[in-house]
C-alpha cells in the first residue's frame, strides 16, 4: 500500500498524476496534479487497544544534599487514538522532596529521515496540558485528565525513508533539577475505536436526532380549531344522528366483555386550519360538539 502523504521539516512524501500529450510534429505537452494519499490505520486492532503503564522515581539533589524522592506513575487506556480525540491520563505523583513541583503532560511528534545511510531526527511538541502545583510532602492524582489531540498527520511506521511517530510524555518540572519524565508510545490512526462508551454516545445522539422532529412539528403558539358549525351544517348533522340513542340491554352487556359502543363518524374530517382561516377566532366563539356513546 501507498504511504500517507506527508510534508515535514527535512523531507516530504508527495504523489502526482501526470498526463502527457504526444504530438508527432510538435513538442509534447504535459500537465500534472497533486494527490493526497492516506494509508488507513485502524486503532481498534488488538495491538493498539492494550493499556500502557509506566512508573519512575527520582531523587532530588546530589551526593549528601538530597531533599527526598519524587515518584511518578502514569497510565493510558490504549495505545491508539485519532485526531480530535481526548486522551484520558491517569497518574499518581508523590512529592517527598523539599521543592515545589509541577506535573505536566504533552504529545510529541518525532520525524525520522533515512537517506544514504544517514539518519536525521526532528522532534516537536504538538499539544500539552498542565496540572496544579504540588507542595512538599503532598501527593496528587489525575483521574482521567484529558489531553486533546490536535489535527496532525497520522503515524507513518512502514516507510523506508520517513517515519512519523508520536508519544505521550508525563513529566514533572522540578526547580533546580532535571525533570522527571515518563514517555509512552502513541499511534495516531485514521479509523476510530468503537468502544462501549462510543456506542452509548452514538445511540444517545441517534435518539435525540430521531426525537428532534417532535420539536419541529409542534408550533410555538398552536392555532385554535375551526368552528364546527362552519364545517358541518345542522341539517346534515340531524340526518345522520338519531333523535334518541338506542336502548342498551344490561343483561347482554354483562355477559360480554365491556366495550365502548361508539357510533361511526360519517362526516368528512375537518379541513386544515389554513384552509378555513389563517387567523382563527377567539376561543369564546368555538362551539362544543358532543358525541353519543
Amino acid at each position: 500500500p501507498l504511504v500517507t502523504s506527508f510534508t515535514g521539516k527535512y523531507g516530504s512524501i508527495q504523489y502526482y498524476v501526470k498526463a502527457v500529450l504526444e504530438r508527432p510534429a510538435a513538442p509534447d505537452q504535459s500537465v500534472q496534479t497533486e494527490l493526497q494519499v492516506i494509508s488507513h490505520i485502524d486503532v481498534s486492532s488488538p495491538a493498539l487497544l492494550t493499556p500502557v503503564l509506566r512508573s519512575q522515581e527520582k531523587m532530588v539533589g546530589c551526593w549528601f544534599f538530597t531533599s527526598g524522592p519524587v515518584s511518578l506513575s502514569a497510565k493510558i487506556e490504549r495505545k491508539g487514538y485519532c485526531n480530535g480525540e481526548a486522551i484520558p491520563i491517569y497518574a499518581e505523583i508523590e512529592n517527598c522532596s523539599s521543592r515545589l513541583i509541577v506535573p505536566k503532560a504533552a504529545i510529541f511528534q518525532t520525524q525520522t529521515y533515512l537517506a544514504s545511510g544517514k539518519t536525521k531526527t526532528f522532534r516537536q511538541m504538538v499539544a500539552n496540558v498542565r496540572g496544579n502545583h504540588i507542595a512538599s510532602g503532598s501527593t496528587d492524582t489525575w483521574n482521567g485528565k484529558t489531553l486533546k489531540i490536535p489535527p496532525v498527520s497520522p503515524s507513518i511506521l512502514d516507510c523506508c525513508i520517513i517515519r512519523v511517530e508520536y508519544s505521550l510524555a508525563v513529566y514533572i518540572h522540578i526547580p533546580g533539577a532535571k525533570k522527571l519524565m515518563i514517555e509512552m508510545p502513541l499511534v495516531i490512526g485514521t479509523i476510530p475505536c468503537i468502544g462501549f462508551s462510543s456506542r452509548n454516545s452514538s445511540i444517545t445522539s441517534q435518539f435525540s436526532m430521531d426525537m428532534s422532529w417532535l420539536a419541529l412539528t409542534m408550533p410555538e403558539h398552536p392555532e385554535a380549531p375551526p368552528n364546527y358549525a362552519d364545517v358541518v351544517s345542522e341539517e346534515e348533522f340531524s340526518r345522520h344522528v338519531p333523535a334518541y340513542p338506542p336502548p342498551i340491554d344490561c343483561e347482554e352487556q354483562l355477559c360480554c366483555p365491556v366495550f365502548a359502543y361508539i357510533q361511526e363518524f360519517r362526516f368528512q374530517p375537518p379541513p386544515l386550519y389554513s384552509e378555513i382561516d389563517p387567523h382563527p377566532t377567539d376561543v369564546e366563539e368555538i362551539q362544543p360538539v358532543s358525541f353519543m356513546l
